[in-house]
């Protein structure tokens, strides 16, 4: 039991440091880099990222693609008909079944099981249609999709990308590519792995020509990466499930990498979770390629077993991934970090600046 309460992982952040747009080219990005040995703060420039990578180290990124998860319906089936079949917000969370997902609807109290939602192109042309067959907390609802030749194709059609909720605007054309990382190939996030959004190619040449090795885990986030913590107690917090692949390549170079002392970098939290869950599961034993599900929560008194070094975003406050972030390096170090990114006027969460553990 760590004792610890949710509101131990706080700091002051004035909201203009908020990004709510990306740098204006990808990878002009700040990074401040904390010594885990020392504590030592250093305020460079991502730019900087492969000077600071070892000849032989293991960078291991997240190829997971953001779907445009965010859709307006329409209701076809009203009960109560003194209301107007108004547009409804639609929210997808999570694949549950062939043609279901979770999803979350606004105004959630309008929308009850038995209901009927159309989706339509700009032109006017039904895409999709989806029955409400289930009722949740929160504004939560599952969706029974009409079956259709290509599910994502029609998404891209209709949907929108699934900006967080902290990015004060509607999406826009551009979030199409910059809310998308280079390397993104599967399909399935509605959020994206924000560490990532850093790299360009010319990045991912730079690293390699350092030496070092770049292998692709999958993990698809959800929701659940922004929900807020409802309870007082780090002890008591539960995670959202997340869908994970461990491709066979991968598996065999963490184990190279592991049994030679080569350091693991990981890209971002979502890389942590993977490969961490993996290894819990595994228990010393060589890790096998598969995919699966994970509800790992890393928080301070958490024993790593992989990750050597991380890249990752700014994050919320009293949000679990900063947690996850204080296990790895320390909760007073990160925090103070924290306070002098924003003394230093570092921009902060899914559009903006980065840290680098070592």
């Amino acid at each position: 039991m760590s004792g610890l309460r949710v509101a131990d992982f706080d700091f002051d952040l004035p909201p203009e440091l908020i990004a709510q747009e990306p740098p204006p080219q990808r990878g002009q990005s700040r990074m401040l880099a904390l010594d885990r040995a020392t504590g030592a703060l250093t305020d460079t420039q991502f730019a900087q990222f492969p000077s600071l990578l070892r000849p032989g180290d293991l960078l291991v990124i997240n190829d997971s693609r953001v779907i445009p998860a965010r859709l307006f319906a329409r209701r076809t089936l009203v009960r109560d008909r003194r209301q107007p079949s108004g547009l409804v917000e639609v929210l997808l969370t999570e694949p549950a079944g062939d043609n279901v997902w979770r999803a979350l609807v606004k105004p959630g109290k309008k929308v009850g099981v038995g209901e009927r939602l159309a989706f339509f192109a700009p032109s006017g042309a039904l895409v999709l249609e989806a029955e409400v067959t289930e009722r949740g907390a929160f504004g939560e609802r599952v969706l029974r999709f009409a079956p259709v030749d290509d599910f994502f194709r029609a998404l891209e059609s209709i949907g929108h990308m699934p900006l967080p909720p902290y990015i004060r605007r509607h999406d826009e054309d551009a979030d199409r590519e910059r809310y998308q990382t280079v390397f993104a190939r599967r399909q399935g996030s509605v959020a994206a792995p924000t560490a990532g959004l850093h790299f360009t190619q010319q990045m991912l040449d730079a690293v390699a020509a350092q030496g070092v090795e770049v292998a692709r885990i999958t993990l698809h986030v959800g929701l659940g990466t922004f929900a807020p913590l409802r309870v007082d107690l780090v002890d008591d917090v539960r995670l959202h499930r997340e869908r994970y692949t461990l491709p066979e390549a991968t598996a065999q170079a963490i184990q190279r990498a592991s049994g030679e002392g080569r350091r693991i970098v990981a890209v971002g939290t979502t890389v942590v979770r993977t490969l961490e869950a993996v290894a819990q599961q595994a228990g010393g034993a060589a890790l096998q390629a598969h995919s699966g599900e994970t509800e790992i929560f890393i928080a301070p008194g958490f024993h790593f077993r992989l990750v050597g070094a991380l890249l990752t975003n700014f994050h919320l406050p009293q949000s679990s991934l900063l947690m996850l972030v204080s296990a790895f390096a320390g909760r007073e170090r990160v925090l103070a970090a924290y306070r002098h990114a924003v003394e230093a006027r570092y921009r902060f969460f899914s559009y903006g600046d980065c840290m680098f553990f070592f």
